[in-house]
């Protein structure tokens, strides 16, 4: 069975303006043709066909869609060198600087497909970081899935932040650690309780002869909180003095945001680098994960990371550490402060909070000028709300992504945003008037009584659909 997409613009659609572009994205929401090959072995294919218009139709589905925004909310490009063409052009100097270059790897890494090139970028990366080793992958999956299938021995017990990235958790169920042990969001104490309970019933783990294994994140991509570091580490020494609780630590959305000696990350910039076993960072489309796991089936079986993808990542890191780059950190940094201040400060935006309507759990107390902030500031919505926020953001010219439920937990709807160097005071200003106007009218509709009826932005979206 195969699934196919119209997904090229008409000529006519090249230049929109927002409410345009709300039409072309919303338009991309139907499925165009849904062919079903005769000679293909695929079990049910009715059922599955049957359920994926069902998806479709209720809003399920998660279609490829060109951006049709014309201000940027969600990208992962935070520093904005994408943006701005700054990568761009320091890939074109790398490149030229290294003519003859094959394009591809050739095999995978242990098949001769190392290069000279990517030898000499890891061993910057490891000096520069400060690790004994790094490797480049193609991805956060990737990295993710060579750590945590690889790393963890028969016997080791993992623990983990409950809301662990999905690429980490993937690669624990391949894992041969089979005790596997979550502990809720940040909560310390009830690390601590998991870790002793870990204590209590291995003993091989007590004695020093397996590992725990700890994996959190250093900014949580959906809540845009961070990570309490070191009083997980604290503890987790105090209760194995063995040395043998080791953490992983994801840095995939801090690194290159936070940290000294051009933004190295929260593990560097907290000073904890001899206390971290891995850390796993992202940089543009170049992924590296410091230790050694040529182990990994995902390596063994991958082609190496291409040419030009090492090349994208070496001109990052360049770029990274440049004036450019720390001006960008310190701007987005007052620019999210800028936003915080600028949406709480607001009396629809106060009057919906007290409804119930729009939250922000961590901004929500006064002192939050007191603790670190991320560029992640997500709006969390009432149930199934948050798709009648998107609607209106995307109306509006805006890019705002809908996180619902298996994403995020039930009751826990929203849409997330992401600040970026290359956003303007004046966009901030559209985005929180946006949201109010939606907040405005979701809050004369409960007033109505009228039970049936939908925001505006919703009414077209369904219409079009």
């Amino acid at each position: 069975m195969r699934l196919k997409q119209d997904l090229h613009p008409r000529q006519d659609e090249e230049v929109r303006a927002p409410t345009q572009g709300f039409s072309y994205l919303m338009s991309r929401y139907k499925v165009r043709h849904v062919v079903v090959s005769q000679a293909a072995k695929v079990p049910n294919n009715v059922a599955t066909v049957k359920k994926l218009n069902l998806a479709r139709q209720t809003g399920g589905g998660l279609p490829l869609h060109l951006p049709s925004h014309t201000i940027d909310f969600s990208t992962c490009d935070v520093l904005g060198l994408g943006h701005t063409g700054a990568l761009r052009e320091e890939f074109l100097k790398e490149l030229e600087a290294k003519p003859g270059f094959h394009i591809t790897a050739g095999g995978s890494r242990l098949c001769d497909g190392t290069s000279r090139y990517q030898d000499e970028f890891e061993r910057e990366i490891a000096e520069l970081v400060g690790v004994e080793s790094a490797l480049v992958v193609h991805s956060r999956w990737t990295a993710n899935q060579a750590i945590w299938s690889t790393v963890p021995r028969s016997g080791d017990v993992l623990v983990y932040d409950e809301l662990m990235h999905a690429t980490a958790l993937a690669g624990m169920k391949v894992s041969l650690a089979l005790e596997q042990k979550p502990f809720r969001h940040n909560d310390i104490d009830h690390f601590i309780e998991i870790m002793e309970n870990v204590k209590e019933n291995s003993s091989l783990v007590k004695a020093g002869k397996r590992c725990i294994i700890i994996g959190v994140e250093s900014y949580y991509s959906m809540d845009g909180d961070i990570c309490p570091l070191k009083e997980l580490i604290q503890a987790a020494k105090e209760i194995f003095p063995h040395g043998n609780a080791q953490f992983i630590v994801d840095e995939a959305h801090s690194f290159g945001c936070m940290g000294p000696n051009g933004g190295l990350g929260f593990v560097k910039e907290q000073g904890l680098e001899d206390e971290v076993a891995i850390r796993m960072i992202t940089l543009g489309k170049a992924l590296a994960a410091s230790g050694v796991i040529n182990q990994a089936k995902v390596m063994i079986c991958s082609v190496a990371p291409s040419f030009p993808l090492l090349v994208a990542g070496r001109a990052g890191f360049k770029i990274l550490r440049t004036g450019k780059a720390q001006e960008a950190r310190d701007y987005l940094h007052d620019l999210t402060t800028f936003y915080l201040d600028t949406l709480t400060s607001n009396p629809i935006y106060k009057k919906a909070n007290a409804k119930g309507l729009l939250r922000m759990p961590i901004h929500e107390d006064e002192d939050w000028h007191e603790v670190p902030i991320t560029h992640i500031v997500p709006i969390w919505t009432k149930p199934k709300h948050a798709n009648y926020l998107s609607f209106h953001l995307v109306r509006d010219g805006i890019n705002g992504t809908p996180i619902v439920f298996p994403v995020v937990a039930r009751g826990e709807d929203r849409v997330r945003i992401f600040l970026h160097a290359h956003n303007t005071h004046d966009e901030v200003i559209t985005l929180v008037n946006s949201i109010c106007s939606w907040a405005m009218e979701m809050m004369e509709i409960e007033a109505s009584g009228d039970k049936n009826r939908l925001p505006t932005a919703a009414r077209l979206a369904y219409d079009l659909l």
